[in-house]
């Protein structure tokens, strides 16, 4: 039955094509702490917060203080990166605009860190559109599982049912059916369509995107 929907946006992949700058300062830092890191190893995680991606793989895992401190220096270099020339994902801001106008409400999903995600806003200058904001400080537990994507849905003050959420990433497809929603897949670098089997549809970007097909993804038409 079509009524009401709402969109939730991850943010790597899908607002921003961070992929080479989130890798070339994860690279840096990991040799700097003596550590190699191929693309392919990177890629595993991508999505996933730094935290749980040290705790589970690095071994001996690193201390609380260690991990901090590596990630504070590595996602300052790469908001660093991002400054002097900011990778949009084609389309991303257009879509924004026409949900806006359409009425439509939206929220950030995102595992990145607080500063992170809301430099993306600022940079696309989207703020104003944006009803609420959930980053990898407001949850327990990253994707695949679904937390980030719950409390976007609560702060639409919509159920997950009605929500359609854009993801790169499988963990976040996975994070989004788990919560109850719809997916929509877009295929950024470093992904394959395959790899986002799951999600309800998929779009190379977001330029290919209208409100009219989220509010038939949504409504299950798609």
């Amino acid at each position: 039955m079509s009524g009401i929907f709402g969109v939730l946006f991850d943010v790597d992949g899908v607002l921003v094509d961070s992929f080479s700058a989130h890798l070339h300062t994860w690279q840096i830092c990991c040799r700097e702490v003596g550590r190699d890191c191929s693309e392919e190893e990177f890629l595993a995680g991508f999505g996933r917060t730094s935290r749980e991606v040290m705790r589970e793989t690095w071994k001996p895992c690193p201390s609380d203080e260690e991990i901090s401190a590596f990630d504070d220096r590595k996602e300052a270099m790469y908001r660093e990166m991002i400054s002097q020339s900011f990778p949009a994902m084609r389309g991303a801001r257009e879509l924004i605009i026409a949900l806006a106008e359409a009425g439509i409400p939206m929220a950030i999903g995102s595992s990145g860190p607080p500063a992170n995600v809301h430099a993306v806003i600022e940079q696309l200058g989207i703020k104003h559109f944006i009803a609420t904001v959930i980053t990898g400080a407001d949850v327990v537990v990253g994707k695949p599982h679904p937390e980030v994507f719950l409390k976007g849905a609560i702060g639409l003050g919509l159920h997950p049912s009605r929500c359609v959420v854009l993801e790169d990433a499988p963990q976040g497809v996975e994070a989004a059916l788990a919560a109850g929603a719809k997916c929509l897949g877009v295929v950024s670098r470093g992904r394959t369509r395959e790899q986002l089997y799951r999600a309800q549809h998929h779009v190379s970007d977001l330029s290919e995107v209208s409100v009219q097909m989220l509010r038939q993804i949504a409504d299950g038409v798609v």
